[in-house]
């Protein structure tokens, strides 16, 4: 099969080769897709760069999310899932095998059903991005009437956050930083759009609502909008955190303004997320996709041979949406 692979650490352009390596056979509890779609997330790039750690494995084919076609089963997954559109979750995750090939074996588990009328390039566009954002948005509990901020709403687990809390039935406001950037927050269904670099955002948010805050915030950068967050939110609210610039990034809480707001921090890393949390999410996830309801901005999409093109555009913030490799020609 070809596949793109890296068996050392470094910039996209020097390390990520294309190549044929061995069709991989699926073990017991495995299914074997045949990818049409790679997405590629920001973890792939830290990941590749050594961003947290150094190689765990000798050759590493990258990409945790993609979507396909199941074309063989192993020992005790029903046959009939041969033949079924999915999308894929942390395909390289305690792996060394990514989706950046022309077929993947992950857990039968990893593999979800996609629904009949969602693309695959939408498949390819869940994973992490989905995942993550029903994570920092559900974790404490129902959304109906809450009152959501999501931070970076053009962004890809940002633009997630938003079309997850609206189609729970949230009153959604969110900040972007450029201005062409409002128009992509407002059509994922944002009801009120703040620019961080020309607004009195806490001062919106009060006056939108009635003075009572924000019950979740949704935060890409908690270093840098920590003072800004406790100045939004509901007593008893939520700050759920799930990025961040720099690995050695620490942030100072201000206790008694915390304690007295009652605030409740979240830390989201996806891949230590409990399974049934998963499960639930999965489960939320389908049902957006049946109503129709999430509608990602898909910004590149490049051939498997230009797969170092589309890390370097992603690096390089190049890109308004979702990065996608198109392995199926």
């Amino acid at each position: 099969m070809r596949a793109i692979y890296y068996d050392r650490q470094g910039a996209a352009d020097d390390v990520l080769i294309l190549g044929n390596l061995p069709t991989p056979s699926p073990q017991a509890g495995d299914v074997l897709v045949r990818v049409h779609m790679s997405g590629v997330n920001p973890t792939d790039m830290k990941a590749r760069t050594g961003f947290s750690s150094a190689m765990p494995y000798e050759r590493i084919i990258p990409h945790q999310d993609g979507a396909g076609m199941i074309e063989a089963v192993g020992m005790g997954v029903p046959a009939s899932r041969i033949g079924e559109r999915v999308w894929i979750f942390e395909a390289q995750a305690g792996r060394a095998e990514g989706t950046a090939a022309d077929y993947v074996v992950v857990p039968s588990a990893n593999a979800v059903p996609l629904p009949a009328t969602t693309s695959y390039e939408i498949g390819a566009s869940l994973g992490i991005p989905a995942l993550t954002a029903h994570r920092c948005l559900f974790a404490d509990g129902d959304l109906k009437g809450r009152r959501v901020l999501v931070h970076g709403g053009a962004g890809v687990v940002g633009s997630a956050a938003i079309h997850l809390a609206k189609w729970a039935g949230a009153w959604v406001a969110t900040t972007v930083r450029k201005p062409q950037h409002e128009a992509i927050a407002r059509e994922a269904g944002a009801d009120l759009v703040l620019n961080l670099r020309g607004e009195d955002v806490p001062a919106r948010i009060r006056d939108a609502t009635a003075g009572k805050g924000i019950d979740r915030i949704v935060e890409v950068n908690l270093v840098e909008n920590l003072d800004l967050d406790l100045a939004c939110l509901a007593n008893g609210g939520v700050i759920s955190s799930y990025a961040m610039r720099d690995a050695a990034d620490e942030s100072s809480i201000p206790l008694l303004r915390a304690m007295i707001a009652g605030a409740v921090f979240r830390f989201v890393y996806i891949y230590t997320v409990p399974l049934s949390a998963k499960q639930a999410a999965i489960i939320d996830i389908t049902a957006c996709l049946e109503a129709k309801a999430y509608k990602p901005v898909i910004g590149l999409i490049v051939p498997l041979h230009r797969t170092a093109d589309s890390h370097t555009a992603l690096e390089q913030g190049a890109v308004t949406g979702k990065v996608i490799v198109r392995v199926v020609d």
